[in-house]
């Protein structure tokens, strides 16, 4: 499925991990409110609910109750490994099937500097 075409819970659920995975939630930190993070997204707080709620599923994120939800310890190297698992195994097919249409070498692909 093609970014654009993926559901605004996923595309939310995207941005939270890419946050964990960068640093900018570590084990333990709050995560914005449902509502927060509706406002400051534009999204719909149901949109939201359901984005920290496949979390919740996947113990990324552990809820207190009362008082919000919270980074699960080990959720970046739970997210990287999942993350590297659907890049080798949907991701990247693509990507060499495209290299390969497009006659590229890979051995100059690596050594190009990345933007």
């Amino acid at each position: 499925m093609a970014k654009a075409e993926q559901p605004v819970y996923l595309k939310l659920r995207e941005k939270i991990a890419a946050a964990i995975l960068d640093g900018g939630f570590s084990d333990g930190d709050p995560l914005p409110s449902v509502r927060q993070l509706a406002a400051d997204e534009g999204a719909n707080p149901l949109t939201v609910a359901k984005a920290y709620q496949t979390f919740q599923d996947d113990g990324i994120v552990i809820v207190r109750r009362g008082v919000g939800m919270f980074v699960a310890n080990g959720a970046s190297e739970k997210l990287r490994a999942r993350e590297r698992d659907s890049f080798l195994n949907e991701e990247w097919p693509r990507i060499a099937r495209h290299i390969d249409r497009l006659g590229l070498d890979a051995e100059d692909l690596l050594k190009r500097e990345l933007a």
